[in-house]
C-alpha cells in the first residue's frame, strides 16, 4: 500500500437475499483528505462503510481493504476492534442514550475514575474542553432527549472526535442540522483535516460536496463508477453519474389549479409543553387551497414543526383557536381525530415515528387503513397484499419483497413506504415534514413528481422543508415562521431566498 492512502478498498462483494449490494467496490482514500462519496439510496454507500467499521466481519464479504498499511479482517468484537484501530463512524441516524447527559454519552464506557468510582468533575471538565475544542455550544451536563435533534448530532460527532481517530466517516451529518450548525461542522472537519485526520464524508446535498471534499467516489448499484478530485466535477456531471442518467431539471414542471380552501386555520395558538411561559405557535392564522402545496420555511427552532404536529394532535395540551377543514370546524386532539378529518403526517423522524423498523413493508403500508380489510373481525390478506402492492410500486420502493422488513431498507425506500402508507389512507391534506431528508437527488425526484401528480389529482399538500431550495423549487405558496409566528406568506413568484430569510430571522 502506498504511504500516502490511509485506505484501498479492492474488489469488494456484499449479498443479502435477493440483492447484491456491492459489486467489485474498488476505490482509495489519500491520507488527511476528506474523501466525499455519493450516490443514491441503495448504491451500497451504507454497506460498504459498515464493512469499514465492523458491523459486517471479514467471511460477510469478499475482497480485500487494506488500512493504513495493513489488511482490515474485523472478525469478533469487530465493532470495539475497528474503534481501536482508528477507524469511527457517525451514523445518519442517532445512537445516543436519551435519558444521559451530554458528558455521559461522549464517555460512555470510558469513564474517567478515581478510587474506583466515576470521576464527574473530570468527565465535565474533559467534555468541556472537547466541545470547545470544535465551537460546539452545548451544556457538557444537558440531558441528550432536551435538545434539539442538530444539537444531538453535533454531540454525536463531539463523541467520535473525542477518541484517537484516524479515520472518520461522516453519514449525512448535516441532515438534521441548521445553517449555523453546519457552518460549523463544516469547520470542525476543516480542523480535523488539518490534524492529519482522514475524513470520509457521505451527503446528498451536492453544496456540501464541492465546499468540504478533496476527492469523490461515486456508487451505482453497488459499483463504483468514478473517483476523480472534486474540481473535476460540475452539479451535472456528478447527478448524471450518480442516475446514470442527465437531470436537466431539479425540480418537475407543475402547472397548479388551485380551488377552494380546505384547510383554515384561525389564531392557533400551542403552549410550549416544556415551558409553560413560552408559546410554540402564536396566533397563526392561514388557509390551504385544493391542489396547492403549502411550504412553511423557518430555522430551525423557529416552531414550524411544533405548529403542524400540534394541528395534527401530536403535539402540546394547552391550545387555542379553531381548525376547519372544507368550511367545519373540527376539534382535534389526536392523530386519530386528524385522520378522520382527513389529514395524515409524513413526520420528520420516519424511523422512530414514521416506521415500525421491525414490522414488513406490507405491514407498515397497511396497519393505519386495516379497516379497510377487515370484515366479521378478520384480515382479508389476499385483498391486504394486492393493495399495499398497488401502493408500493406508485412509489416505486424498491425491495426483494413486501414481507421483508423495513429496516432492511435505504432511507429513500424508507420514505417511500412511509408516502404509500400516508396515501393508503386518502387524505385530503397531506402534511410532509422535511420529506426529502436524508435523500438522493434521484429519490428527491420521484418524491417531488409524486407531490406534483397528487395536486394535480386534487389532494393539498403541507410541506415544511430546511431546504429553501427545495421549498422555492415546490411550493405555490410560502408561509415564513420566525420565534412562533407567522411572519408573512409569499406567493411563489414573488420570493427568493434572501426575502425568505430576511422574514425568517425576524428583521423588520
Amino acid at each position: 500500500m502506498q504511504e500516502n492512502l490511509i485506505l484501498d478498498i479492492q474488489k469488494i462483494n456484499k449479498s443479502f437475499p435477493g440483492v447484491r449490494a456491492l459489486k467489485d467496490a474498488t476505490f482509495s482514500v489519500q491520507r488527511g483528505s476528506v474523501h466525499g462519496i455519493c450516490g443514491e439510496n441503495g448504491a451500497g454507500k451504507s454497506t460498504l462503510m459498515k464493512i469499514l467499521s465492523g458491523v459486517y466481519l471479514k467471511d460477510e464479504y469478499t475482497g480485500v481493504i487494506q488500512f493504513d498499511g495493513k489488511e482490515l479482517r474485523l472478525k469478533e468484537n469487530a465493532i470495539h476492534e475497528a474503534k481501536e484501530l482508528g477507524i469511527d463512524i457517525v451514523y445518519q441516524e442517532l445512537a445516543l442514550v436519551p435519558k444521559m447527559t451530554v458528558g455521559e454519552n461522549i464517555f460512555l464506557g470510558k469513564e474517567p475514575t478515581h478510587a474506583g468510582r466515576i470521576d464527574w468533575s473530570s468527565l465535565y471538565s474533559r467534555t468541556q474542553e472537547i466541545l470547545q475544542r470544535y465551537s460546539l455550544d452545548i451544556n457538557p451536563q444537558a440531558v441528550i432527549e432536551t435538545l434539539s435533534v442538530g444539537k444531538q448530532q453535533l454531540v454525536e460527532i463531539a463523541k467520535a472526535c473525542a477518541g484517537k481517530t484516524k479515520l472518520l466517516i461522516l453519514d449525512e451529518p448535516t441532515s438534521a442540522l441548521s445553517e449555523k450548525e453546519i457552518k460549523i461542522l463544516m469547520n470542525t472537519v476543516k480542523t480535523l483535516k488539518s490534524n492529519g485526520i482522514t475524513c470520509i464524508y457521505i451527503t446528498h446535498k451536492l453544496e456540501e460536496v464541492f465546499e468540504i471534499t478533496d476527492t469523490v467516489t461515486i456508487l451505482r448499484d453497488g459499483a463504483v463508477v468514478t473517483t476523480k478530485p472534486t474540481s473535476e466535477y460540475t452539479n451535472e456531471t456528478l447527478i448524471s453519474y450518480m442516475v446514470g442518467r442527465e437531470m436537466t431539471e431539479r425540480f418537475p414542471k407543475r402547472d397548479p389549479k388551485l380551488g377552494d380552501v380546505v384547510l383554515r386555520v384561525e389564531k392557533f395558538t400551542v403552549q410550549d409543553p416544556h415551558n409553560p411561559k413560552k408559546h410554540s405557535s402564536h396566533d397563526a392564522t392561514f388557509d390551504v387551497r385544493k391542489g396547492e402545496i403549502f411550504g412553511i420555511a423557518g430555522l430551525m427552532g423557529s416552531g414550524r414543526t411544533e405548529l403542524i404536529r400540534a394541528l395534527y394532535g401530536e403535539y402540546g395540551t394547552k391550545l387555542s383557536g379553531n381548525v376547519f377543514i372544507n368550511g367545519k370546524i373540527k376539534p382535534i386532539k389526536s392523530a386519530q381525530d386528524a385522520m378522520k378529518s382527513g389529514m395524515f403526517l409524513v413526520p420528520e423522524d420516519r424511523k422512530t415515528e414514521g416506521l415500525i423498523l421491525q414490522q414488513s413493508i406490507l405491514k407498515n403500508i397497511t396497519i393505519p387503513s386495516l379497516d379497510i380489510f377487515s370484515s366479521f373481525f378478520r384480515i382479508d390478506k389476499y385483498k391486504e397484499l394486492k393493495t399495499a402492492q398497488t401502493y408500493a410500486k406508485k412509489m416505486a420502493v424498491k425491495a426483494p419483497s413486501l414481507y421483508v422488513k423495513a429496516s432492511t431498507l435505504s432511507g429513500g425506500n424508507q420514505q417511500k413506504v412511509v408516502l404509500a402508507k400516508a396515501l393508503l389512507s386518502d387524505p385530503q391534506v397531506l402534511i410532509l415534514d422535511d420529506p426529502t431528508r436524508g435523500i438522493d437527488v434521484g429519490a428527491k425526484y420521484e418524491i417531488y413528481k409524486q407531490m406534483v401528480e397528487l395536486t394535480n389529482e386534487g389532494m393539498s399538500i403541507i410541506m415544511i422543508s430546511s431546504s429553501l431550495e427545495e421549498i422555492l423549487g415546490m411550493s405555490d405558496r410560502i408561509m415564513v415562521i420566525s420565534e412562533g409566528k407567522v411572519i408573512t406568506v409569499l406567493d411563489s413568484g414573488e420570493a427568493n431566498q434572501e426575502i425568505i430569510m430576511h422574514h425568517a430571522v425576524g428583521a423588520s
